[in-house]
């Protein structure tokens, strides 16, 4: 893959992000100055997608990138973001009003990240129950678990067909009980951003995960957001490292986002 179509590549899943509409050499020609015509992109775009990156969802449509697609632009294009200090002042401001009220932090923290992004946010803190010796009683165990903001996650363009709201919804609705193949994931301590069927959840193979643990008083935390591939991964991380940065140990937020469409 040359410089070009790697350049070509990014612009496809910025584009995707925005609009969720497939992109076209049009579209890109548009909002993009390649230095070149808009047959070399479509080349370029057959090329991608013939590498694995890109499909066509109908023959006349744009391109989609695929879960490879979204993973060389993670892990080499896609670069670190800063949350933005709107974003950052808002957060810090609600946390200390909330903490003043001695309100439940959990619950308000995930409040407050649903009406942030707009999507949906589940917060909780996990623990293991006392040892016995039956195998199943060492799985993870949740307490404070709360979620928000259902109702932007099924109006996302991703989910309108009826299966596959369905088996979202239904995967969401016994999150909890889902999360020990989550934490055999994140032994390493560190982010991790999971795209379509790499996510070990399974039934959400449609959506991308960005999620990092952290240790709590009371147990092992997990801070994560959950959101259709063509979610704002960026943003979402830099969310999500904020957030573990000011909660320290004290607390555990799971939370699950859909990036907001920008047009």
């Amino acid at each position: 893959m040359n410089d070009r179509q790697k350049q070509l590549l990014s612009a496809i899943v910025e584009l995707y992000t925005k609009t969720a509409v497939p992109v076209g050499s049009q579209a890109l020609l548009e909002h993009y100055d390649f230095g070149v015509s808009s047959a070399t992109l479509r080349s370029d775009m057959v090329t991608l997608e013939e590498e694995g990156h890109l499909y066509q969802p109908h023959i006349s449509a744009g391109r989609i990138p695929t879960d490879q697609g979204y993973r060389l632009y993670v892990e080499e294009m896609m670069g670190d973001e800063d949350l933005s200090r709107e974003d950052q002042r808002r957060l810090q401001k609600e946390l200390l009003v909330l903490q003043a009220k001695n309100t439940r932090l959990g619950r308000t923290t995930a409040k407050l990240l649903s009406s942030l992004s707009g999507n949906l946010a589940f917060s909780g803190i996990l623990r293991k129950p006392a040892r016995h010796t039956s195998k199943d009683s060492e799985d993870v165990g949740v307490d404070d678990f709360y979620d928000f903001g259902m109702k932007e996650l099924i109006e996302k363009p991703e989910f309108q067909e009826i299966d596959e709201l369905c088996r979202l919804v239904e995967t969401l609705d016994s999150l909890d009980e889902k999360l020990d193949s989550v934490m055999l994931e994140l032994a390493d301590g560190k982010t991790h951003i999971f795209i379509g069927e790499e996510n070990p959840i399974r039934g959400i193979d449609n959506c991308s995960m960005v999620i990092a643990p952290y240790q709590t008083p009371d147990g092992k935390g997990l801070l994560a957001i959950i959101g259709p591939k063509r979610m704002d991964y960026a943003k979402n991380k830099s969310l999500i490292e904020y957030m573990k940065k000011m909660l320290g140990s004290s607390l555990v937020i799971v939370i699950f986002i859909n990036q907001a469409p920008l047009w």
